[in-house]
């Protein structure tokens, strides 16, 4: 089963093959087979062709992928633009939403540390 352009797993469950969407989660693909009224543990390759369609015209009503990644990146532009506390955030690259910077987003920092402890080496007393 394709859903614009993306395929949904045949093996797995539908409702975690629904969530291969990008803008679909558990909770909004349990949704859509409420509505439609299939059982979420079906695979998808046991759909019949009418069921197929109306999962498609449900989830097409969603903004999902390419429209919703653009939304997305369009906010975060807009917050860089204005040059709001979240938008400088995303500029310099740091974590957005509170997290603490002095122990964590070592990566992100480009503090990464190659073996456990401090990294500081012991003196030797010779």
């Amino acid at each position: 089963m394709r859903i614009l352009g993306i395929t949904i797993p045949n093996e797995k469950r539908l409702e975690i093959g629904l969530t291969a969407l990008y803008g679909i989660g558990l909770s909004r693909a349990r949704h859509i087979l409420e509505l439609v009224k299939i059982d979420p543990a079906m695979p998808a390759k046991d759909l019949t062709v009418d069921q197929e369609n109306e999962i498609r015209k449900i989830v097409e009503e969603y903004k999902i992928e390419g429209n919703l990644k653009r939304e997305v990146s369009a906010n975060i532009k807009r917050l860089k633009d204005i040059k709001a506390y979240r938008g400088v955030r995303h500029l310099r690259q740091l974590p957005v939403r509170g997290q603490r910077t002095k122990t964590n987003s070592r990566t992100v920092r480009g503090n990464v540390r190659k073996t456990m402890g401090s990294g500081r080496r012991k003196e030797s007393k010779t």
